[in-house]
C-alpha cells in the first residue's frame, strides 16, 4: 500500500464514521448475534421459532415459579399470539420490557430465580424482528397494552379496567423484510411444545386448540424420541433440581437430551458432559469390573434436566449451558450431577437385578464386537488418512463444524455425490470456504443387517466416515450439513437408499440431530431469450411454459453432470433446495429397513410387481 492510499483511508475515517444505532437498529443489523440464523422455517433451528421460544420462555418462567397451569398459542398466517396465566408484567413496566434493553425481573433472583432468559434481550428481540407486534398485561383486574412495528412504538394504551385473569398476552408477526418469504410448520412446533410439557409436568399448552401435557416427564420424553425399541424399561430418577432418565438400545453410537430450568441445550454443557461421564463411572463402579466406558455409553439413550440459579449460555439462543456452578458460590455442575448418580442410579441397580442382567448383556456385546473390529480399526484408519492426504475422494472446505472459531460453522456442508462428472462440476460451483465434496466409487455396499466391523473394511464407508470425523462420535463432525447428491433417476434413488441405511444403521444420532439432508436440483429447465426458469417438478414445468409463452427451450437433466458449474452455482448457494431427513417412532425403522433393504423377502417382490402394475396402468 503507498502513501496515496494510506492518506485516502485516514480520510476516510472521520467524526461523522463513527455511528450509534438505536437498539432496535442494532438487532435488525445484526439479528444473527440475537436469534442465530435467520432461515425460512423449514429447519427447527431457524430464526422464526427461536422468536417464539423466547416468548415462550417468558411464560414457562412463570409457570416454573408456580403461577399459571396453561398456556396457550395460536399461529395463524404466519401471525403468532401467546398467552399464559401467570403474574402479568407489571402494568407500569409493559412497554420498558418490550422495548428498553437490559430491562427485565430475572435480575431479581427472588422473582425468577431459575429462569431461563437472564438478560433482557429475548422479548425486544422478538419485537425489533417483527413488522407487527403487541404485549398486553392483565394484572388484578386492569390491564395495559402497547404495539409496535419493527421495534418502534406504534401505539399506548392507558392502564384501563378489565375482565381478564391475570397474565401476559403476546402477539407478533416476523418482518417478511428480515426473514423474506417463511412459513411456520407444525412439525417443529409440536416436538418444541412437547419438550415444554415433559420438563414441566402439570403444565398443558394448547397450539391452535391441540392439547399437549406429560405425567411422566422426561420418561415421556424418551419414549416420544426412541426409534429403537429398549433393552429395558426406562430408569427415571427425580432429585432437588434433577430429573434424569436414562436406557439402552441396540442402535449404534449415544443419544441425549439435555436441558437447562426448562431450555433445550441442544449442544449440551457442563450438564450433558458430566452426566455422560457419572453415568458410565457409575455403572462400571456397580458391575465392579473394568468395561471401558464406550461399551458401556454404546446405545444409550438419556436425557437430564437441571435447574441452575443464574445459568450462563454460551450463546443469546442458550444452545449451550457454560456455567460450572449450580447457583453462585454453591456446589459444582459436576458435582451436583455425579453425587445424584452415585446414590439414585446406583440404588436403582441394587434394587432392579433384571435390568443390571439386560445392561451387563449389552456392555458384553459392544465390547465384543469393539474387540472383534480393533484388528481391522487401525489399518483402516491408516488407509483413511492416506487416502485423504493423496486421492482426490475428498475436496474438503477451509471451515469446519468443529471448529469453535468463527461465525459460518453453521453454513459447513459436504456434498456426497456419484461419479467424477457430478463431483467436478459441484467442486467448480461451490464455496470453498464452506462447501466440501466427497466423490463416491460406483454404488456402496448393502450394509443392513451387517456390522459395525464393514465399516472399516469396506473402503467407501471406511473413507467417508474417516472424512466426517465420526469415528468417535459426534463431537468430531467437521460438517453441520451431510448432504447426500445423487440424479434424480433409479440409479440414484438406489445410492440415496443405501447411503441412507448406512446412516441409520451406524450413525443414527447424524440423523437425529439435524445433520443429513437430500439435494434437491432442478428436472428441467425452461427458457427463452429473456428468462431461464428452472423447475423441480412436473407442475412447474408446465407453469413455467404458460408463463414464458409459446415454444420455450426445454432441458431435462437427467443427471447433475449434465448441469454445467455456472448453472450449478444457481443450486447450491443461498437458494439451496435441500430436504432434511428426519428420524420419528412411527417410522417403525426396523420393520421399514428390514423390508427395504433385508433379504429378498416374496413380500417385497409382490410390492414392487404391484407398483410397477401402477405405473403401467398410468402411463396408458
Amino acid at each position: 500500500m503507498n502513501q496515496t492510499d494510506l492518506q485516502l483511508l485516514e480520510s476516510n475515517y472521520q467524526e461523522e464514521n463513527i455511528v450509534t444505532l438505536e437498539w432496535q437498529e442494532h438487532i435488525r443489523h445484526r439479528p444473527g448475534m440475537y436469534i442465530g440464523k435467520l432461515g425460512d422455517g423449514s429447519s427447527s433451528d431457524d430464526g422464526i421459532y427461536v422468536l417464539l421460544k423466547e416468548v415462550l420462555d417468558n411464560s414457562i418462567d412463570e409457570y416454573m415459579m408456580g403461577f399459571g397451569k396453561t398456556i396457550e398459542v395460536n399461529i395463524e398466517n404466519e401471525s403468532v399470539t401467546v398467552r399464559d396465566h401467570g403474574r402479568g408484567v407489571p402494568l407500569g413496566k409493559v412497554r420498558d420490557v418490550c422495548s428498553k434493553m437490559n430491562t427485565g425481573a430475572k435480575y431479581d433472583s427472588k422473582a425468577f430465580k431459575k429462569s431461563v432468559g437472564l438478560n433482557g434481550v429475548g422479548i425486544k428481540a422478538v419485537n425489533a424482528l417483527s413488522s407487527q407486534f403487541y404485549m398486553e398485561s392483565s394484572r388484578d383486574g386492569e390491564s395495559k397494552r402497547v404495539e409496535f412495528s419493527q421495534g418502534l412504538l406504534s401505539q399506548e394504551d392507558e392502564i384501563k379496567q378489565s375482565g381478564n385473569g391475570n397474565g401476559t398476552l403476546v402477539g407478533f408477526t416476523p418482518d417478511k423484510d428480515i426473514f423474506g418469504d417463511y412459513q411456520y410448520r407444525d412439525e417443529h412446533i409440536e416436538p418444541l411444545l412437547k419438550n415444554y410439557v415433559f420438563l414441566n409436568t402439570g403444565l398443558t399448552i394448547t397450539f391452535n386448540g391441540k392439547k399437549f401435557n406429560s405425567k411422566n416427564g422426561l420418561e415421556d420424553l424418551l419414549n416420544e424420541n426412541l426409534t429403537s425399541e429398549e433393552l429395558y424399561p426406562i430408569i427415571h430418577l427425580h432429585g432437588e433440581d434433577i430429573e434424569v432418565a436414562i436406557t439402552h438400545t441396540n442402535q449404534y453410537g449415544e443419544e441425549y437430551y439435555s436441558f437447562v430450568n426448562g431450555q433445550h441445550t441442544t449442544q449440551g454443557g457442563t450438564h450433558q458432559t458430566a452426566f455422560r461421564e457419572a453415568t458410565a463411572r457409575v455403572i462400571k463402579e456397580f458391575y465392579n469390573r473394568n468395561f471401558e466406558y464406550s461399551d458401556i455409553r454404546s446405545g444409550i439413550v438419556a436425557a437430564i434436566s437441571i435447574k441452575v440459579e443464574e445459568p450462563i449460555f454460551e450463546s443469546q439462543t442458550k444452545t449451550k449451558l457454560g456455567s460450572k456452578e449450580m447457583s453462585p458460590n454453591g456446589v459444582s455442575v459436576s458435582k451436583h450431577i455425579n453425587d445424584f448418580l452415585k446414590k439414585e442410579l446406583d440404588n436403582y441397580l441394587h434394587k432392579h437385578p433384571e435390568t443390571v442382567e439386560v445392561l451387563q448383556k449389552k456392555i458384553l456385546d459392544s465390547e465384543k464386537e469393539r474387540k472383534a473390529i480393533a484388528g481391522v480399526t487401525k489399518k483402516a484408519r491408516e488407509r483413511a488418512k492416506k487416502a485423504s492426504l493423496h486421492n482426490k475422494k475428498l475436496r474438503d472446505c477451509r471451515i469446519h463444524y468443529n471448529d469453535p472459531k468463527g461465525d459460518d460453522r453453521e453454513k459447513t456442508a459436504i456434498f456426497i455425490t456419484e461419479g467424477d462428472s457430478a463431483s467436478g462440476s459441484i467442486t467448480k460451483s461451490r464455496d470453498p470456504n464452506t462447501q466440501a465434496v466427497f466423490s463416491l466409487r460406483g454404488k456402496p455396499l448393502n450394509s443392513y443387517g451387517l456390522t459395525k466391523k464393514i465399516v472399516y473394511e469396506n473402503e467407501e464407508f471406511n473413507l467417508l466416515q474417516a472424512a466426517l470425523n465420526i469415528e468417535e462420535g459426534m463431537d468430531g463432525l467437521r460438517y453441520n450439513k451431510v448432504i447426500i447428491a445423487t440424479d434424480a433417476d433409479t440409479d440414484g434413488m438406489h445410492i440415496r437408499l443405501l447411503l441412507l441405511t448406512f446412516f441409520l444403521q451406524f450413525f443414527p444420532d447424524l440423523i437425529k440431530k439435524g445433520h443429513v439432508y437430500i439435494f434437491q436440483t432442478p428436472l428441467f429447465r425452461v427458457r427463452n431469450k429473456k428468462k431461464t426458469i428452472y423447475c423441480y417438478t412436473e407442475e412447474e414445468r408446465i407453469n413455467a411454459i404458460q408463463e414464458l409463452g409459446p415454444n420455450p427451450e426445454i432441458t431435462r437433466f437427467k443427471g447433475l453432470g449434465e448441469i454445467s458449474p455456472d448453472e450449478f452455482r444457481h443450486f447450491i448457494g443461498e437458494d439451496i433446495r435441500l430436504d432434511r431427513v428426519t428420524m420419528r417412532k412411527e417410522d417403525l425403522l426396523k420393520e421399514l429397513l428390514e423390508f427395504y433393504m433385508g433379504k429378498n423377502t416374496p413380500e417385497r417382490q409382490t410390492f414392487i410387481i404391484d407398483n410397477l402394475v401402477v405405473e403401467e396402468d398410468e402411463v396408458a
